[in-house]
């Protein structure tokens, strides 16, 4: 009798031990990351007390603050981010505009991200994030012909960019 056999409440309760494993290391990770961005935050808020910070510290805490759902303090961190970013290059300065954008998009204020999502497009053309961004601020003010423009333009650097492709379907399902 050396075989061991498991009954049905031994499967169960070892399904049930894997379940909650796997439960414990999603949570742990989430706390984790959530860790790592409020220690970002306290550190990159403590150096801006501090004085001049570059454009690349001010991006950094501006997309702190973005993940932290804290809009309105990114939009203003991102403004400062955006002056002190004349001599950067131009891929940096197109980063700065569609994150001031996405902050500004997030209060619904859809025509000052635009604004950002094209100038963000002026400094570099082919950034498909900004263009779906664009898009879909378009959408929310009401402009489905030049969202559809915008998301195949996305389509045309990335075809198989989900969220485009996703959009566009929903814009043509409401059109039809």
């Amino acid at each position: 009798m050396g075989s061991m056999e498991f009954s049905l409440p031994q499967a169960y309760l070892g399904g049930l031990l894997v379940l909650l494993s796997a439960a414990a290391v999603l949570v742990g990770r989430q706390i984790l990351r959530v860790r790592r961005d409020e220690t970002a935050l306290a550190r990159l808020e403590a150096d801006a007390k501090g004085g001049q910070q570059s454009a690349a510290d001010l991006y950094e805490l501006g997309s702190v603050q973005l993940r932290k759902r804290l809009y309105n303090q990114a939009a203003d961190t991102l403004k400062r981010a955006l002056k002190a970013s004349a001599s950067e290059p131009s891929e940096a300065q197109a980063l700065i505009e569609n994150a001031l954008g996405f902050a500004l998009a997030a209060q619904s204020n859809y025509s000052g991200a635009i604004r950002h999502y094209r100038s963000a497009l002026r400094s570099k053309a082919d950034y498909p994030v900004a263009l779906n961004n664009l898009a879909y601020a378009l959408e929310k003010q009401q402009k489905p012909e030049e969202a559809r423009e915008t998301y195949a333009k996305v389509l045309e650097l990335d075809a198989a960019n989900s969220t485009a492709l996703k959009r566009l379907k929903r814009l043509d399902r409401l059109a039809a």
